[in-house]
């Protein structure tokens, strides 16, 4: 996908299709997540790549304990280092992001767990994005559901 193609949808995807976990390239080589309109060195940005086709590794993680309304609790994050491939040679391309549920999209026999039941990730685990339709309760905040996206990508360990 380039930033010149159209979709039908707003995240990214056409109706029915899963959304893109889109990054920034740039013109230099470089890849930036979140995406922005310049690389870190200044190149402009030529087009876009879609996370879910790569790999990471957990940097870090941690376990929040005392969260927002509506955000599930306990709430495991991880940063993840993206395995951009031999050939990249720009900055490393990282994301933070929920650790994925056993009950989640794609992710396999839940092993009998209970509902709600976190995968458990170490430093170095390779994990892979997972789209979760519904980051936190929409009717919990203090905005209007209808203004903000509740959806995103989740993180589930490569087995």
């Amino acid at each position: 996908m380039s930033d010149n193609e159209t979709t039908d949808g707003e995240d990214g995807a056409s109706p029915g299709e899963e959304p893109t976990f889109e990054a920034a390239e740039y013109a230099d080589g470089a890849v930036t997540y979140p995406p922005h309109t310049v690389s870190p060195d200044g190149a402009e940005r030529v087009g876009t790549v879609d996370l879910r086709e790569y790999e990471g590794r957990v940097v870090t993680w941690t376990t929040s304990t005392a969260t927002p309304p509506g955000v599930r609790e306990p709430n495991t994050l991880a940063i993840v280092e993206f395995e951009m491939g031999d050939d990249y040679d720009g900055p490393p391309v990282r994301a933070l992001g929920q650790v994925a549920e056993r009950g989640d999209a794609g992710a396999g026999d839940d092993g009998g767990a209970e509902d709600g039941e976190q995968f458990d990730v170490a430093i170095g685990d390779r994990v892979e994005p997972v789209h979760a339709g519904e980051l936190r309760e929409p009717g919990a905040g203090i905005r209007e559901p209808e203004s903000q996206d509740w959806d995103g990508f989740r993180f589930r360990p490569v087995e």
